[in-house]
């Protein structure tokens, strides 16, 4: 596996940068994860990193394994942190650590893009993410469980054009790599970017997703 810790510290300090130019207003603007706030995805983002691995086993006990769950309560500390504290947060864990250092840096990767994403287009910021960390970004979340990446591609070739780069067989589906990663991740707010006969089958997944 491609040691993935550069491309991770990379990411998240473009993630930074971009949270030290949002405006008070931007930090309570819905992101594309629904019911948080950029806010909320924030300390998602870095939660995880200040976790022990017992507390993070205990986390995971108490919520019966139920991802969401966990989640949530990893969230709870920081509900009354103000864009300052979240802010410190971010600068000091540009390196991450605990879970997101995981596989080689993999998960604090792909978690951060994915969800800079998350913050960036509801309100209207695109970015130009280099090549080739969406590349290994893309490679590792083909089949990173947390996302359920191999589940919504299942069936499906996945062509990212301006990356070369491609995943699965059967009906195509093509498009810009950010897009893609999107549609792996789960997300139905890039499907309009894409084409190719595989879409038909692709959009409902992403929307059930949506839904869910």
């Amino acid at each position: 596996m491609e040691d993935l810790r550069s491309h991770a510290a990379a990411e998240r300090a473009d993630l930074l940068a971009l949270l030290e130019q949002l405006a008070p207003e931007q930090w309570e603007a819905a992101t594309l994860c629904r019911g948080w706030r950029v806010r909320d995805v924030v300390a998602h983002v870095y939660s995880y990193d200040e976790l022990s691995g017992a507390d993070l086993a205990r986390r995971f006990v108490q919520a019966r394994f139920n991802p969401t769950r966990v989640n949530d309560a990893c969230l709870t500390p920081y509900a009354d942190h103000s864009p300052t504290e979240l802010l410190d947060l971010a600068r000091r864990y540009v390196e991450p650590r605990g879970l997101p250092a995981g596989f080689k840096g993999g998960i604090a990767l792909t978690d951060g893009m994915i969800h800079q994403q998350d913050i960036r287009r509801p309100i209207g910021l695109p970015r130009l993410v280099p090549p080739d960390r969406l590349r290994a970004t893309l490679e590792f979340a083909k089949t990173a469980p947390a996302i359920r990446g191999f589940w919504y591609r299942r069936g499906l070739r996945m062509v990212a054009d301006d990356v070369d780069w491609s995943a699965g067989s059967g009906p195509e589906v093509r498009g810009p790599g950010e897009a893609i990663l999107l549609a792996i991740a789960g997300r139905s707010a890039a499907v309009d970017q894409l084409s190719g006969p595989g879409v038909t089958t692709l959009r409902p997944r992403l929307d059930r997703a949506s839904r869910a």
